[in-house]
């Protein structure tokens, strides 16, 4: 048995829950991004807005270290000025009493060497200006407005960071909201050539996959950018400004943390695409062996099957252990290297203590700092991943939206009032591309109420003329008029209006019967809808069905017959009261009762109506007015059935070899 051809896989784009490969990198980066903030560009004022607010939240708290280190240091003051108050009173000589108001520096050559040694710079500073008659103590008060001032810091970066973060969210909506709107309108507007040489998957992707990426990915990552650069920048000056010393020994730290990170990532990436390419094998192997189970049941693949998705899971298995596992290393790797910054930021720190050139608390703060520098740096490799993936999504919907349009409609339409349903084909030729003609100078005048038979092998251009009727493409030469008038004189609304078709690729959307049929004519009343169903010999058959017109149709309508489902079609042509018919293989695919009913129902609407039938089936038209044979884009022969079955010609060929197994 062979197995269902696969649609090529990218790598990068496997199931939900798949961990995060390296993104698809757009062809364009810069012009991608010029286009999107380019639509961005109305809501410049909010982005401003925001742009400010996360600069503030992140200043508050990129500040909020140092001012915390500001409340140790009182406490640390507190103690240290304590333990010298209590060392100076014990060495004064007994019964020595001393002056209220005394400061230290009066006894500065009294205190013993011994006690001056023990202390530093800035700790004979404070003794110097120390009142040594009244005991010191820890200024809780000063501590406690330190510390409010501080939680009012967090409050109001919380609070900055949460309007930015609503601000953005609702330009990102409204970003995303517009893009799909575009893209609405543009599927509208683009010619039936397009989704004729596109993959439907494809244009699905670009409609919600990738409008949901950028959505998702755009509103962290601006934000992310802005707030990433001011922590970096702001980390920077604070720790210069706690001591430039300690700052150069912690940076000392950043090269080797790039060199670690930057081999773990190139023995990763690897497996991080393969892990994602074996994730999409296996989500498609699922995946066409559940849509064909039947098939593989009927011939006996199971084996086969469960043996080539075990190849598959072992494959998968296999990169994604080597990349988990590599990419697991990067946090212990990142700790130990900041562990050995912390350890030589202490060691210098506390050496600079005791020389009295900062304080307790500047090491806290400067600690504080330290642990916060990789983050920034973290986030903004990230967010380059980021930009990546949003730039690729981004790209394809601008690709989309750039897509060559139909011709416009004209300025000056024609507006048929009273259609008589008179076609004439003058001189068309046609190609779907200018090297293949396959309409060769088609001409034939079809009269009011006239039901015509377009038959012909496969390929000989019928339903490419029911196409150019419809102007679902443009003749490239040559003219179709209706009633007199250039079908490109009409707007396609106005022409398409005049039509009524049924397909032989049934469409039924998920629904009540009722509004199924109703979409021919969304005015139409409950009396009209079953009136239609009535005319399409498909009442009967509704009223049995549970809940009747009410009855809701699953996807694909698979709870109820092709046949049903052909009839349902009918009945939604009859209700939109077209002026002119098209069916199209109608009957190719019913068994012979049903394609009695829909006969009957085709003769029923095609009453007093100009009808064009496609059939294969020759012997449901037999009773057309004028018959026209096709072969290689030209018609070849012209009459009713029997004129042509008299002519002995291509006709009687393609008839009799329907009865007698012959292929043309």
């Amino acid at each position: 048995m062979s197995e269902p051809r696969r649609a090529p896989r990218r790598p990068g784009h496997g199931g939900p829950g798949g961990p995060m490969g390296p993104g698809e990198k757009a062809k364009d980066f810069k012009g991608t991004m010029k286009k999107l903030f380019g639509q961005m560009s109305r809501y410049k004022f909010s982005l401003l807005i925001v742009l400010i607010f996360a600069i503030l939240s992140t200043i508050f708290m990129i500040v909020s270290p140092r001012i915390l280190g500001n409340a140790t240091d009182e406490i640390a003051d507190g103690i240290i000025a304590q333990n010298i108050y209590n060392q100076v009173h014990e060495n004064l000589p007994s019964g020595v009493e001393l002056p209220a108001g005394t400061k230290g520096e009066v006894l500065m050559n009294q205190i013993p060497q011994d006690v001056k040694d023990k202390l530093n710079d800035r700790q004979i500073q404070m003794l110097k200006e120390l009142d040594l008659t009244v005991k010191p103590s820890i200024n809780f008060e000063e501590v406690g407005k330190i510390l409010l001032f501080l939680v009012a810091l967090y409050a109001l970066s919380a609070g900055f960071s949460y309007i930015q973060g609503f601000i953005m969210t609702g330009v990102t909506q409204k970003l995303t909201y517009g893009l799909r709107k575009q893209i609405s309108e543009k599927m509208d507007r683009l010619p039936l050539k397009y989704y004729d040489s596109q993959s439907h998957g494809d244009i699905l992707s670009r409609v919600t996959n990738d409008v949901d990426t950028v959505n998702q990915t755009l509103g962290q990552s601006l934000t992310q950018i802005v707030t990433s650069v001011t922590t970096l920048v702001g980390i920077l000056i604070m720790m210069f400004s706690i001591s430039w010393i300690m700052t150069l020994v912690a940076l000392c730290v950043l090269p080797i943390s790039v060199i670690l990170i930057s081999i773990i990532v190139k023995f990763s990436q690897k497996h991080f695409t393969q892990q994602q390419q074996s994730l999409g094998d296996i989500n498609g192997h699922v995946e066409e062996m559940y849509a064909a189970h039947n098939i593989v049941k009927a011939f006996n693949g199971e084996e086969r099957s469960v043996a080539e998705f075990e190849q598959i899971n072992k494959k998968l298995g296999a990169s994604a252990w080597k990349s988990q596992f590599l990419s697991g290393l990067m946090m212990p790797v990142m700790a130990f290297v900041g562990n050995l910054g912390y350890v030589a930021v202490c060691v210098v720190g506390g050496y600079l203590a005791v020389k009295g050139r900062v304080t307790i608390g500047n090491i806290q703060s400067f600690i504080q700092y330290v642990r916060q520098f990789n983050q920034p740096i973290s986030q903004a490799a990230n967010i380059m991943n980021v930009l990546q993936s949003t730039a690729a999504a981004a790209e394809r919907v601008f690709e989309f939206l750039g897509e060559e349009e139909e011709l416009p409609d004209t300025d000056k339409p024609v507006l048929l009032e009273h259609v008589k349903g008179r076609v004439e084909f003058d001189h068309v030729h046609f190609g779907y591309s200018p090297d293949k003609i396959i309409i060769n100078d088609f001409n034939c005048v079809i009269e009011p109420g006239q039901r015509v038979a377009i038959v012909g092998p496969t390929g000989a251009g019928k339903t490419t003329m029911v196409k150019l009727l419809m102007r679902f493409y443009d003749v490239n030469s040559g003219a179709i008029r209706v009633d007199g008038v250039d079908i490109r004189d009409m707007t396609r609304h106005q022409l398409r209006d005049l039509f009524g078709m049924v397909l032989q690729d049934t469409w039924l959307y998920n629904g009540t019967i009722r509004e199924n049929i109703r979409y021919g004519d969304l005015s139409a009343s409950d009396e009209e809808v079953i009136e239609a169903a009535k005319s399409a010999h498909v009442h009967h058959f509704i009223k049995t069905l549970p809940g009747g017109y009410d009855m809701e149709l699953n996807e694909e309508a698979s709870n109820v017959s092709q046949g049903q489902k052909q009839l349902l079609t009918i009945a939604r042509a009859v209700i939109s009261k077209p002026s002119i018919m098209i069916l199209d293989e109608a009957t190719s695919s019913v068994d012979t009762r049903t394609e009695v009913l829909i006969q009957k129902a085709m003769d029923s609407i095609m009453q007093n109506r100009t009808s064009f039938i496609i059939a294969h089936r020759l012997s449901t038209i037999r009773d057309a007015d004028l018959i026209l044979v096709m072969k290689d884009g030209d018609i070849v022969e012209s009459g009713k059935h029997d004129e042509l079955l008299a002519k002995n010609g291509f006709y009687a060929s393609l008839y009799n070899s329907q009865f007698e197994g012959k292929e043309i």
